[in-house]
C-alpha cells in the first residue's frame, strides 16, 4: 500500500521529552506523573490509561464553581502510556511555569500537569448581559498546554491600557486583573450596536495573549516579565 499518508511527517513523534508536539494541532503526554485535562481533549491514548472525573478538590473551589457556573470540567489521566490531545484543530502551545503562574480562558485550556494548583475566578465587572467570563489560574511548576484559533499575538499591558475582545483573549499574567468594559452607548444600542460591545480592560505590568479570532463560542474559566517571560516557552518564539 502506498500513500502520502504514510510519510514520516506522519508517523507518531518518538522522544524522551514527557511533553512535546506530534503536530502543531495536536500534543503528546508521556505519562508516569498525572495530567489534568480539559473533557473530551483526548484524541488518542496507547497503553493503560484511566481517565476520570476531577473534582473541585476543596469546598472553597466547589462553592466558587457552583456561584459563578463555571463549567470547563476537566479529567484526571493517570496510568502508563501515551495520551494524544486535540481541539478542534487549533494551533497548540505549550508554557513552562516555574514557581510563577498564568491566567487561561476556559476555551483555550487544554491540559496540564496534575502537580500544578488551579482556582477558577470569575473577571470583575462579567454579569449576564456580557455573557459572563471567568478564567483558570494555573499556578507552579510544571507544563501547560493551551490552544489558539489561529497564531497568536503577544500585547504588553504595561505601557499603556489595553483592551481584548472576550472572545481573542487567550491567557494573560497572572498578575493582571482585567476589567469588562463597553464601548456601546445609548445611541448605538438604538442602532442596532457595533458587534464590539464588550472587551477586556488589561493594564499594569504583563502581557495578554490574543488569538486572531472570535470564532470559538465564549465560557468558562480561562507571570511577571522574568515571571511573565520566562514561562511562556515558545509562545514568543
Amino acid at each position: 500500500m502506498r500513500s502520502q499518508l504514510f510519510d514520516t511527517a506522519n508517523a507518531e513523534v518518538q522522544t524522551q521529552e514527557r511533553w512535546v508536539k506530534q503536530n502543531s494541532k495536536m500534543v503528546k503526554v508521556s505519562l508516569g506523573q498525572d495530567v489534568l485535562a480539559v473533557k473530551g481533549a483526548m484524541v488518542a491514548y496507547q497503553g493503560q490509561v484511566t481517565f476520570n472525573h476531577e473534582g473541585s478538590g476543596s469546598v472553597g473551589k466547589f462553592i466558587r464553581r457552583a456561584l459563578t457556573n463555571e463549567d470547563t470540567p476537566l479529567m484526571r489521566v493517570a496510568g502508563q502510556g501515551e495520551v494524544f490531545f486535540a481541539r478542534m484543530a487549533e494551533d497548540i502551545f505549550f508554557i513552562q511555569l516555574e514557581g510563577d503562574g498564568i491566567s487561561i480562558n476556559g476555551t483555550n485550556l487544554l491540559a496540564f500537569d496534575a502537580n500544578l494548583s488551579w482556582d477558577v475566578h470569575r473577571v470583575q465587572g462579567a454579569g449576564m448581559l456580557s455573557g459572563g467570563s471567568f478564567n483558570t489560574i494555573i499556578q507552579g511548576q510544571g507544563n501547560v498546554a493551551i490552544t489558539s484559533d489561529g497564531p497568536p499575538m503577544i500585547l504588553d499591558c504595561s505601557q499603556q491600557p489595553t483592551f481584548v475582545d472576550m472572545q481573542a483573549a487567550v491567557a494573560w499574567s497572572a498578575n493582571l486583573s482585567p476589567q469588562v468594559v463597553s464601548s456601546m452607548n445609548m445611541k448605538s444600542l438604538l442602532r442596532g450596536g457595533s458587534g464590539e460591545a464588550f472587551q477586556f480592560a488589561f493594564h499594569g505590568p504583563g502581557f495578554v495573549v490574543v488569538q486572531p479570532s472570535e470564532g470559538q463560542p465564549l465560557g468558562g474559566p480561562g507571570g511577571g516579565q522574568q515571571q511573565q517571560a520566562g514561562g511562556l516557552g515558545q509562545l514568543f518564539s
